[in-house]
């Protein structure tokens, strides 16, 4: 499975926010969408990831009060990142070695999409399930090819 099977089910909508803007605004925006991160895009290209790890973090160091800090002090300017064809299990390995609970999904340098670490879980959860669901359904009709073949050459009396 790759990241393009997470980003066809997950939908295209994004969120952004420029380097220069108040984290206020990042704030308010991550709030009312309900989201943990934004992307952080300068002349349309990624420059940086926003989520409430960092965001968390700059509110402690500033004893609760965001004021005048930019977006671009407290971002993560390295982002890790994949491409559409990258497989779900090497982002996987990727995310946990970083701890990072989001991931920008780049396309040369078009941005494609954000999946997180919970795209990822359900989409492993999700083939799990399917490919068990398969198995059961082989298993349950395994039995009735069994006995047509004990029949097929049992001697009939």
């Amino acid at each position: 499975m790759k990241v393009s099977d997470i980003l066809r089910v997950k939908g295209g909508t994004l969120f952004t926010i420029q380097p220069d803007e108040p984290l206020a605004r990042a704030i308010t925006t991550m709030s009312e969408h309900d989201i943990g991160s934004l992307v952080v895009m300068s002349h349309g290209d990624l420059v940086g990831m926003l989520t409430f790890r960092e965001v968390i973090q700059a509110v402690v160091k500033s004893a609760g009060v965001v004021g005048t800090t930019l977006v671009r002090s407290v971002m993560d300017d390295h982002p890790l990142t994949c491409t559409p064809q990258t497989e779900i299990d090497e982002v996987r390995r990727m995310m946990l070695e970083r701890h990072a609970r989001y991931m920008p999904v780049l396309n040369q340098r078009t941005l494609m999409g954000v999946i997180s670490f919970y795209d990822v879980a359900k989409a492993v959860v999700d083939s799990q399930d399917f490919e068990n669901r398969m198995l059961k359904a082989y298993i349950r009709d395994w039995p009735v090819e069994e006995q047509a073949a004990e029949e097929a050459v049992r001697p009939q009396n």
